[in-house]
């Protein structure tokens, strides 16, 4: 019985022991246990940047179209100059627009201003509305970039007028800098800039395509006859040279450029099947 009496009192005793260990573990506090989780930190859900971006030049855009619907394709006017300035400021054009595989493809235009120094065919074939005006920019058989002037007189109609280009990507080694600003002195092909004018801006690489004409013809219901300006005469080679600077061009709908005779065009990308 003493043996039974001192074993219940051991256990009597570790139990205490017990129930004093386990109240020394009391359960945390609210606090305690916030203090315990690590901080979880969630992503701000809403509209991308390249999403806003994208709105933001869509919607310059559709602006500018549709300030060009109420004039003509041959005109200046202070609001176009303002969204095409807008546009090209922006940022959010394709950067390095000379060489992107976005450039290549049929492009009609919409709107050029009238410059005292486009030559007097090309103001007068502009300035005819009724018709459609392209520039198709695709790669030879033999990798020569070739920028095309089309102007569609009907169905089986056309001028079409062939350029050599150069880029980056595409250089042409004899589309050095043009020397002269007029031809013989007239203004019988336009009035170019030339020396540091002419100049590419540093802060739009591989935005310049520099040509120069190379052959021309009418196609008329079949019958072919050549463009008469001899782009090959040794004489006009320089003055037959030019470029272009692609100073806003978005996928697939708009491009916008300053020519060498201080043009500015707007043209919209045709669709393949066009």
């Amino acid at each position: 019985n003493i043996i039974s009496f001192i074993g219940m009192a051991r256990l009597s005793l570790a139990a205490l022991a017990l129930l004093g260990v386990a109240a020394s573990f009391s359960a945390p506090t609210a606090a305690a246990f916030q203090l315990q989780l690590p901080k979880l930190e969630f992503p701000a859900f809403g509209v991308p940047a390249a999403n806003k971006a994208a709105a933001a030049a869509t919607e310059l855009e559709g602006q500018l179209l549709g300030s060009i619907k109420e004039i003509n394709r041959l005109s200046n006017s202070e609001e176009i100059d303002q969204l095409v300035a807008k546009l090209e400021s922006s940022g959010l054009g394709i950067e390095r627009p000379a060489i992107a595989h976005e450039l290549f493809g049929a492009w009609r235009l919409i709107h050029t201003s009238n410059a005292d120094t486009a030559s007097p065919i090309q103001r007068k074939a502009v300035d005819a509305s009724k018709y459609n005006i392209f520039q198709n920019i695709e790669l030879s058989e033999d990798d020569v970039l070739i920028v095309s002037q089309v102007v569609k007189f009907g169905p089986e109609s056309q001028l079409k007028v062939d350029a050599l280009a150069s880029t980056s990507a595409f250089p042409l080694p004899e589309l050095t800098e043009r020397e002269s600003s007029t031809t013989l002195g007239l203004n019988i092909l336009g009035v170019s800039l030339v020396g540091e004018q002419a100049k590419p801006d540093p802060n739009r690489p591989d935005s310049r395509v520099d040509f120069v004409f190379d052959s021309g013809r009418f196609d008329l219901r079949g019958a072919s006859f050549p463009y008469p300006v001899p782009f090959r005469l040794p004489i006009l080679r320089d003055v037959v040279k030019g470029w272009i600077d692609i100073t806003y061009l978005s996928p697939l709908r708009i491009r916008i450029a300053r020519g060498n005779k201080g043009t500015t065009f707007v043209l919209v990308k045709e669709e393949e099947d066009q």
